[in-house]
């Protein structure tokens, strides 16, 4: 599904983050993407988005060059990016309203989707029917996470990219929301691709785990975590030796 293609990118010309970086996700896999702070892991997750550009080199999606946000690209950021003044419902509306404002041309939005049906069912799949009144300020930041969530699916994307999404949460929180997100996404049948800096939130989520160090990055450090997302796996001998092992390459 993407091909990153020899990718070049830095905010400076004498401090690159990435070199002719090259990377692979095919679609349906869950990604993670780990690394130390400054590493260049939320850089990538805007490269993926359509929201910054490569100096040089190229990002395929489905075969075709990314020179814009995709409409089928759903990208949920670490404080959510909800609107403070508008309730659950209004927050979860607002891309298809924004989706609706410009038409479905095939270059804005696809020309299929259902907008107060589809909000309607994300609000009561996600829990947050019976809060779709409130306001953000007025709701736990789960429930906020969800609305995020009820928002990004209701414009049934195909990617779903998370910027450190559950980093802010309870523990218990954090693996309710963590798992309902690895359900969706095979529900949906989504490539999901999520930032974090926590080793065991990655070794939990991600079937391929992508190492990012300090720039420069040129060459795409993965590790192969196939039991990803199973129940059995948290706190698992394999598990734990995984993060082991994480944790002494990111030393390094």
């Amino acid at each position: 599904m993407i091909q990153i293609q020899s990718l070049t990118f830095g905010y400076s010309p004498n401090a690159l983050i990435f070199d002719g970086f090259n990377l692979s996700i095919a679609r349906g896999e869950t990604w993670a993407i780990l690394g130390p702070s400054g590493c260049g892991k939320t850089t990538l997750l805007y490269l993926l988005a359509g929201l910054k550009f490569p100096i040089t080199g190229q990002i395929l999606v489905d075969g075709q060059p990314l020179t814009r946000p995709r409409p089928r690209s759903g990208l949920i950021l670490q404080d959510y990016g909800l609107l403070p003044w508008a309730t659950v419902r209004q927050n979860a509306e607002i891309g298809l309203r924004v989706r609706d404002f410009y038409g479905p041309d095939g270059k804005h939005s696809p020309d299929n989707y259902e907008p107060e049906s589809n909000v309607n069912h994300w609000l009561k799949r996600l829990g947050i029917e019976d809060i779709a009144a409130q306001y953000p300020a007025q709701i736990s930041g789960g429930q906020r996470q969800r609305t995020a969530i009820a928002r990004t699916l209701a414009l049934r994307p195909d990617l779903l990219l998370m910027d450190e999404p559950f980093s802010s949460l309870d523990a218990i929180t954090r693996e309710d929301l963590q798992n309902l997100t690895l359900a969706l996404s095979v529900e949906q049948n989504l490539t999901l691709v999520i930032v974090t800096h926590a080793v065991e939130e990655a070794a939990a989520l991600g079937n391929k785990i992508l190492l990012l160090g300090a720039p420069t990055n040129r060459t795409a450090r993965i590790f192969d975590n196939p039991n990803a997302g199973q129940s059995s796996q948290r706190n698992s001998a394999v598990h734990n030796a995984l993060c082991d092992r994480l944790r002494k390459e990111m030393r390094h």
